[in-house]
């Protein structure tokens, strides 16, 4: 059986688009949709008058989140299988559970009750820095979340650590049937020192060179299992962060990974990953690779 799209729900309009982007994306691999709900509503239970006489209002209010989100789905596409459900957790802990046995985890960029104006609440970072399992945030413009540009994008780091997203994000552009665009990021700082024998140019040159070279052989296994995929590489001078940034202002996802660290349980991106997941004008990616 296939392992489904897990979704977290909190009825606010971010977490809307995050539901309808996941029909879409559920359609596209043939997967189950699972709503999840997390409130930990035993701590309200006496603050409001119920709407049941031996239930608290925020169960109550809880299942009506899940019931009209799923409802939401099944309009969406009636042809995707959609569950749901609440549960008596906190969010970030009740979406991790799930993790192990989710295609990805798919959430908006903001909770309902954070702060205004916030770039990405704290339950989709907590989820996208600790999951086993892809984690997309859904942000943007409304034109990059239907896919408008026909355009994925994958930040490449070396052979080895990057090779979950680079899979993730050519799967993503096989389904979609768009091109890929490859992107690694690369410095030429002024002040390194060069070879007598070569001038500055030539060092750019042959530093250019071996970036693309790398490129090439992080992608070579993903190309081959996928030939039917236009992929695009993309060797660019400049930070990692601020190219892939750039990038994300006309595609429809962005894909990055991050690394995990087995026994650690803190927050684990890195300044690419978390400047993307503020900042990026379209659904960001976040794929782990075990360390």
């Amino acid at each position: 059986m296939a392992l489904p799209l897990v979704v977290g729900v909190d009825g606010s309009d971010s977490s809307l688009a995050a539901v309808d982007w996941a029909v879409d994306e559920a359609a596209r691999h043939g997967l189950p949709l699972h709503l999840v709900h997390a409130s930990l509503w035993e701590l309200y239970e006496g603050a409001q008058p119920s709407f049941s006489t031996d239930r608290p209002a925020e169960e109550v209010m809880a299942e009506h989140i899940v019931a009209s989100c799923v409802e939401r789905a099944r309009r969406r596409n009636p042809e995707v299988k959609v569950s749901g459900k609440a549960l008596p957790e906190d969010a970030v802990s009740a979406l991790l559970r799930t993790a192990p046995e989710a295609f990805a985890l798919v959430t908006g960029s903001r909770g309902r009750g954070e702060i205004a104006g916030m770039l990405l609440g704290s339950v989709s970072l907590a989820v996208a820095a600790r999951a086993v399992c892809p984690v997309v945030v859904i942000r943007g413009a409304e034109a990059n979340r239907r896919g408008a540009y026909g355009r994925v994008v994958v930040g490449v780091g070396d052979a080895s650590g990057g090779a979950g997203a680079v899979r993730f994000a050519v799967r993503e552009a096989e389904v979609r049937g768009c091109a890929l665009t490859a992107v690694r990021a690369w410095r030429n700082p002024s002040q390194e020192p060069v070879d007598h024998m070569l001038v500055a140019d030539d060092a750019a040159r042959l530093r250019e060179e071996r970036v693309s070279t790398s490129l090439e052989d992080a992608l070579r296994d993903a190309v081959r299992e996928h030939p039917q995929v236009d992929v695009r590489r993309k060797p660019v001078e400049g930070t990692a962060h601020k190219v892939l940034l750039q990038e994300s202002a006309e595609a429809d996802l962005i894909v990055v990974g991050a690394q995990r660290r087995h026994g650690h349980f803190g927050l684990q991106l890195g300044r690419v990953g978390h400047t993307l997941l503020h900042h990026s004008d379209c659904p960001v990616a976040v794929v782990p690779q075990p360390v």
